[in-house]
């Protein structure tokens, strides 16, 4: 190997490993949490990042409003504010039928 490349060698080395180590992961992160913000529906259990449980009953582009406890308050949220889905609505229709089944 040439001795001129043997300093560019570990600076490459240093940056392969921040990217795999840091950058790679931040961005499927992203972009499992830009697919569940877009597989959104009515119906869908949440929580947001705020520790809030609720149900989603309209959706709009970057707003939506859940209910939420035994009252049924209804709050409005940015979609941004929303921490995970809890319960999908085929998720749900998959466990009524198993519930059903075993009955």
């Amino acid at each position: 190997m040439p001795q001129a490349l043997q300093p560019f060698i570990m600076p490459i080395a240093l940056i392969a490993m921040m990217y795999f180590l840091m950058i790679r992961p931040q961005k499927k992160k992203e972009k499992e949490r830009s697919e569940m913000l877009g597989s959104l529906k009515v119906g869908d259990e949440i929580l947001t990042i705020g520790g809030i449980y609720g149900k989603i009953v309209v959706l709009k582009e970057d707003m939506l409003t859940i209910e939420v406890g035994k009252g049924k308050t209804k709050l409005d949220i940015s979609k941004w504010a929303i921490g995970s889905v809890t319960k999908s609505k085929a998720n749900k229709q998959t466990e009524d039928k198993k519930e059903n089944d075993e009955k």
